[in-house]
């Protein structure tokens, strides 16, 4: 049994990560700094947006496959996915461009955070509902 729902946003998240990777690599190239930060706010903000992004995307793509494995609605499942995904998107956009608090990162935060509420909410019912 496939999961081609989970494995598709897996695979543009995977691309976002590659791309914040890069990032981050490139700053640490050009400022030449190999071990953390330095004094450079951008560096600093840029691993920021990396580590956030492998602190929240994980467990919400654990959570999305194990309600897939349920052969749950697609469009819940797409639900889910895409706002953790835009979520990610602004949050990221927002620590790359802005100092301090910005929109993108509220509202990337909010997206995530709603994210897996959803998915939670969503697996619960379906292990009440299927395995009782």
């Amino acid at each position: 049994m496939g999961m081609p729902v989970t494995a598709f946003y897996a695979s543009l998240l995977g691309l976002c990560y590659l791309y914040l990777s890069a990032s981050v690599i490139h700053i640490r190239r050009q400022e030449q700094i190999s071990l953390g930060t330095g004094d450079s706010t951008v560096l600093q903000r840029l691993n920021r947006a990396h580590g956030n992004f492998n602190e929240y995307v994980p467990i919400t793509l654990i959570l999305l496959g194990c309600l897939e494995s349920f052969s749950a609605i697609q469009w819940i499942l797409h639900v889910g996915a895409n706002a953790l995904l835009f979520g990610r998107i602004l949050h990221a956009y927002g620590l790359q461009k802005h100092n301090g608090a910005s929109w993108q990162r509220q509202i990337g935060m909010v997206l995530t955070f709603l994210a897996m509420l959803f998915l939670c909410c969503a697996n619960l019912y379906m292990i009440h509902y299927t395995v009782v």
